[in-house]
């Protein structure tokens, strides 16, 4: 599943996979998920931050626009039960690699959630020539990594979290509105 959004964009979303009941039905990531889906509930947040014209994601022909923002995932493929393998992140880890480094405006990586922060990191971790440690995924923390990349790290939005209130709208525009004010968008 590709990664999609504004190609000049300047803050990268990554997330886990595609979903087997949306993405990879509909052929975009966070799209198609159902009401109260994950991406309903992400593009919610960005539209309420001005970084999607519209607060939902049902189809690839919904006329949704990311503004400065390009979403992506750490695999590929929809994996059995939402649970990527090791073998299958490092598989799909060039992909994600080639993409980023692609979108040479990015200036702030979003990691919705514990694995693809892990991912995010072991990638900006090898840019730096000082070998830099892997910080720990906490919701909202803010890591400056190689290269003036911030990570950013957020709980993804899956209904486990939504729906049992360790993630709410209000935690994620905060994470998106402190995004956009590092990747200075306006």
């Amino acid at each position: 599943m590709p990664g999609f959004g504004d190609p000049h964009a300047r803050i990268v979303l990554v997330g886990l996979a595609p979903a087997a009941h949306g993405a990879n039905r509909t052929g975009r990531m966070f799209t198609g998920d159902g009401a109260g889906g994950s991406g309903d509930f992400l593009m919610a947040a960005l539209h309420a931050e001005g970084l999607a014209n519209q607060p939902y994601s049902r189809a690839r022909d919904d006329g949704l626009q990311l503004n400065g923002v390009w979403i992506t995932a750490a695999v590929r493929c929809a994996p059995p039960d939402n649970k990527p393998a090791p073998a299958e992140i490092a598989a799909c880890r060039p992909f994600l690699e080639a993409e980023i480094d692609s979108l040479t405006e990015a200036r702030v990586l979003v990691a919705l959630g514990r694995l693809a922060h892990d991912v995010c990191c072991r990638q900006l971790c090898a840019r730096d020539a000082a070998g830099a440690r892997r910080p720990a995924f906490a919701h909202g923390a803010v890591h400056e990594m190689a290269g003036g990349v911030s990570l950013i790290d957020a709980y993804h939005p899956s209904r486990q979290n939504t729906h049992t209130g360790r993630l709410t709208g209000a935690m994620l525009r905060a994470v998106f509105r402190d995004a956009r004010r590092r990747a200075r968008l306006a």
